[in-house]
C-alpha cells in the first residue's frame, strides 16, 4: 500500500530536550519534533530522534571538528547502542516507541576518522558517523535494526502507523525483514 507523503520541517533545539536517561531522551526529542510539526487533520505526523549512546552517555552530534574527532576516536573498536525514539501523532493521538541497535565500531585508522571529519560527514549525524557510508564504512557489525541506525527504523514506523488505525504493511518487529535488509552493508569482512 502506498500512502501519500510529505516533508515538514520541525525546528527544534534538540540539545534542549535531552533527558539522562538515554531512552526516554530519544522520545523526548522526537516528541518534541513532532509538537514543532503543523499537520493537516487528516495527516499523520511522523518524527523520529536517534541518539548514540556509550558507557551510559549520550553522544548528539558534534558541533565542531574537536568533538567529532573525540567521538570517533571514544567509538572505534568498540560497541555501543543507537536508540532511535520514533513519535507518530493523528488526530490527537499519540503512538512512541524506541527501537535499540547494539553496533560494533571496526578498528578504523586516525588517518581514516580526520578523512571523514575534512568531508564534513560528522556533523548533522548522532555520534559523528553514518552506517551508510561507503567511504568510511565505520561499522563492523550490528545487532538489530539496521533502519535504526541510518535513523528511521520502518518496523517501528509501521508499528505506530497500525496503533494508530493505517494499516502498514509490517515486517514484524526488530530484527524485522527491514531490518536485515541491510545487515549485509555493514560487515567489514574482519
Amino acid at each position: 500500500m502506498k500512502l501519500p507523503w510529505r516533508v515538514a520541517a520541525a525546528n527544534v533545539d534538540e540539545d534542549a530536550y535531552l533527558v539522562g536517561e538515554p531512552t526516554v531522551a530519544a522520545v523526548n526529542v522526537a516528541l518534541a519534533k513532532a509538537y514543532a510539526t503543523a499537520a493537516e487533520a487528516h495527516e499523520t505526523i511522523i518524527a523520529a530522534d536517534t541518539l548514540v549512546v556509550v558507557d551510559s552517555d549520550i553522544l548528539a552530534k558534534p558541533q565542531t571538528t574537536d568533538e567529532a574527532r573525540a567521538m570517533l576516536e571514544r567509538l572505534r573498536n568498540r560497541a555501543h547502542h543507537v536508540l532511535t525514539g520514533v513519535v507518530l501523532q493523528h488526530a490527537r493521538r499519540t503512538w512512541a516507541g524506541v527501537v535499540d541497535t547494539r553496533v560494533v565500531m571496526r578498528n578504523y585508522s586516525r588517518a581514516e576518522a580526520e578523512d571523514y571529519i575534512a568531508r564534513g560527514e560528522p556533523f548533522d549525524k548522532a555520534g559523528g558517523y553514518a552506517v551508510q557510508d561507503q567511504t568510511f564504512r565505520p561499522v563492523d557489525g550490528l545487532e538489530g535494526c539496521y533502519l535504526n541506525v541510518v535513523g528511521l527504523p520502518l518496523c517501528a514506523v509501521a508499528a505506530g502507523l497500525n496503533a494508530l488505525g493505517t494499516e502498514a504493511q509490517s515486517a514484524g518487529a526488530p530484527p524485522c525483514a527491514y531490518c536485515t535488509a541491510g545487515e549485509g552493508l555493514v560487515r567489514s569482512g574482519s
